[in-house]
């Protein structure tokens, strides 16, 4: 899975525009919101992703490949485990984010350092 990373500059508008398009090349979002202007989204298909933005003029977007990983949500302390497993291994946390399916989407500068990092440390 893959995060795409674009400004919306004029909120729900932006939005609306960026739904609009992706939909209509059939690329569907599996998590993700909106931030400070910034929209993140779990996609399947990044390029299809870009190139649809771009060629609608929403660029630039950004894709990164990213970690989807379990969370047991149900135990206390299991995030605090999980982000201290990615920091005692030296993995920088760019963002995080749930997909539809409850699961931790973890944007990282090493996508198989931050698996290790958390198999290490009991997190997944």
């Amino acid at each position: 899975m893959f995060d795409i990373e674009v400004s919306v500059a004029n909120g729900a508008a932006s939005l609306a525009q960026i739904g609009r398009v992706l939909g209509a090349a059939g690329i569907g979002l599996e998590g993700g919101g909106t931030w400070s202007g910034v929209a993140h989204y779990l996609v399947a298909n990044p390029d299809a992703a870009v190139s649809a933005l771009v060629a609608a003029g929403l660029g630039p977007v950004v894709s990164r490949a990213v970690l989807v990983a379990e969370l047991d949500a149900d135990v206390p302390g299991s995030l605090g485990r999980m982000m201290q497993g990615l920091a005692d291994a030296g993995v920088v946390l760019h963002g995080q984010y749930s997909d539809h399916d409850n699961r931790k989407v973890l944007l990282v500068d090493d996508v198989e350092a931050a698996r290790t990092a958390l198999r290490r440390a009991g997190a997944v």
